[in-house]
């Protein structure tokens, strides 16, 4: 294939999977990534069976898969970069000629993360910026900005601090929201508004905080007024998962938005995740609790 059709291809099936997993809360099934169609014709994203896709007709890789535990040594590391283990079989060949065919023509690549069966998380457009053949890895970058670097496997400080950085809001905070979402089955936790696409996973404490790791206890599913609501401690949720709506909020009047939106969500229990393993740590939304409530002791 045409290296400018092929650019071409991969812009518009980028697009497609980036706007479908918003659709979806962030994430996207296996089916419709295996039935996915362009052009009247179907062109899986993923492969069937294996953790890289490598279409027929096209010269490099189209997308990769990163699985947890899997039986890769695929690994993040403390450059921010993803070190994506050589597929089996002979290092120049294959599988491994089409990501190092990436390497040399700069093509962008799909990233999945693998946290559940059957769900892929997407982080795209990723790059293949090196190859190891001494650890057997190719270097995968989360951002453009490093094809030019000269040296990717060994990056300046400033470098590794903007490729950290990157990592973690390009891949760790779609994980997370992944997570979340799934363990609340795609609902609001206060109000259970279902569409995935208006739903965020808010942490209990924040980035910030020495716990405010992006793990399933440390997460809530909001819809995006709730989680504004929660992050301006218009909305609190007690150690005893009970919703609480700062009293001037209680008082105001103004039109249905607040009313039904916030008001008449005081008092409620908020809706849990079925595991009790992905249930909201209760020391964590004591620590957030207690903020909410000197918010409410500062108000006039």
């Amino acid at each position: 294939m045409e290296s400018a059709l092929e650019a071409e291809l991969r812009r518009r099936i980028i697009a497609w999977v980036m706007d479908r997993a918003e659709a979806n809360g962030g994430f996207l099934h296996r089916d419709e990534l295996l039935d996915f169609h362009i052009d009247g014709r179907k062109l899986p994203v993923i492969d069937y069976s294996r953790g890289i896709r490598n279409p027929a007709v096209f010269g490099s890789t189209l997308s990769i898969v990163s699985t947890p535990h899997g039986p890769y040594d695929d690994a993040e590391s403390d450059d921010g970069l993803l070190h994506y283990a050589y597929r089996e079989g002979d290092p120049w060949s294959g599988d491994n000629r089409k990501l190092r065919n990436a390497l040399d023509t700069g093509m962008p690549l799909i990233l999945f993360r693998k946290e559940v069966k059957n769900i892929y998380t997407p982080v795209a457009p990723v790059y293949v910026v090196d190859d190891e053949p001494e650890n057997r890895a190719f270097l995968i970058a989360l951002d453009e900005s490093f094809t030019f670097v000269p040296d990717p496997a060994h990056l300046t400080t400033p470098q590794k601090q903007y490729a950290l950085r990157l990592a973690k809001q390009r891949l760790h905070q779609p994980i997370f929201r992944t997570r979340v979402l799934l363990a609340y089955d795609t609902r609001c936790a206060v109000c259970e508004l279902k569409h995935g696409s208006l739903l965020d996973a808010a942490h209990i404490l924040p980035d910030s905080h020495e716990r405010g790791i992006p793990a399933v206890p440390n997460g809530l599913a909001l819809c995006k007024i709730h989680h504004a609501a929660y992050d301006q401690n218009f909305l609190g949720i007690t150690p005893d998962c009970r919703v609480e709506i700062a009293l001037d909020l209680l008082e105001e009047v103004d039109g249905p938005m607040l009313k039904h939106g916030l008001q008449e969500m005081h008092g409620r229990d908020i809706r849990l995740p079925r595991r009790r393993a992905d249930r909201p740590d209760r020391d964590a939304l004591a620590e957030r609790f207690h903020t909410f409530e000197q918010r409410a002791a500062a108000a006039p």
